[in-house]
């Protein structure tokens, strides 16, 4: 079990510092599945992972020649502030109901967002995209992507993506580059918030370890791979990835829901 969630860490965070829809979208699905933790366990566990990949993706990024938006930063900060949001959400959540209910909830919008965002994609060379300059509406966005990427504890997703395509009219891999940075500020908040109110849960420090080194070397492959290819083959994995999740997600809507 924990050699198969390894080899999930070091898939989903090569291919997400690639897609930038971060890895824990891939992870935290892929051990709801396998584990027998409670959402609280997972969701640390994922999303802490994700921080330390988005942190080297993100160094690995700075002297490449695509660059983080004006945009991107004021999402990155809005996002900030969403983490906060989505915490409180989350932890009320799991101290109102059962942990299988509140994992239950979070593999439906699951399912709900990356079908959404799975249709745009096909779709997407199809549609008027957007231009949007407005800071408050780049900080609103943040807002929201934060509060989703913290409650369902996946970092970011492919929600990033679809926003920063359409709403900004940004490429697959300035999209990608962007998406990082906004996951990397939205995960720093929350794991200074699980430290400050000691609501970090009892976990494996091993498997943490373990799961934060796998998720650096995946990013530094992903990144190093990133520089060599097109934008359709980005779009080409980020399809590939999608299909997985739905799939992964579906399943534990129905796992969830007989328990």
């Amino acid at each position: 079990m924990f050699a198969l969630i390894i080899i999930t860490v070091l898939v989903a965070t090569f291919a997400g510092s690639i897609s930038g829809i971060g890895g824990g979208v891939l992870i935290k699905p892929v051990m709801d599945a396998l584990c027998d933790m409670t959402s609280s366990q997972i969701s640390f566990l994922s999303g802490t992972t994700v921080l330390g990949m988005t942190a080297v993706s993100l160094l690995k990024s700075r002297k490449g020649t695509i660059k983080i938006d004006r945009r991107g930063t004021m999402m990155a900060l809005g996002a900030a502030f969403g983490g906060l949001f989505g915490k409180m959400l989350f932890n009320k959540a799991t101290s109102s109901f059962p942990s299988s209910k509140v994992s239950l909830v979070q593999n439906i919008i699951m399912v709900v967002l990356t079908v959404t965002v799975f249709i745009y994609t096909l779709k997407k060379e199809h549609i008027q995209k957007k231009q949007m300059t407005n800071p408050v509406f780049s900080i609103f966005c943040g807002v929201f992507l934060g509060l989703m990427s913290s409650f369902l504890g996946i970092g970011g997703g492919p929600i990033n993506i679809m926003i920063l395509s359409y709403f900004f009219s940004m490429d697959s891999k300035t999209a990608a580059l962007n998406s990082l940075y906004i996951i990397f500020f939205s995960q720093a908040v929350n794991l200074v918030s699980n430290a400050i109110s000691g609501s970090i849960p009892e976990i494996d420090v091993v498997q943490l370890l373990a799961m934060i080194a796998t998720g650096i070397v995946g990013a530094m492959v992903g990144r190093s791979l990133s520089k060599k290819m097109s934008d359709k083959n980005v779009d080409t994995l980020f399809m590939i990835l999608m299909v997985v999740i739905i799939g992964i997600s579906i399943y534990n809507c129905f796992h969830f829901a007989m328990m």
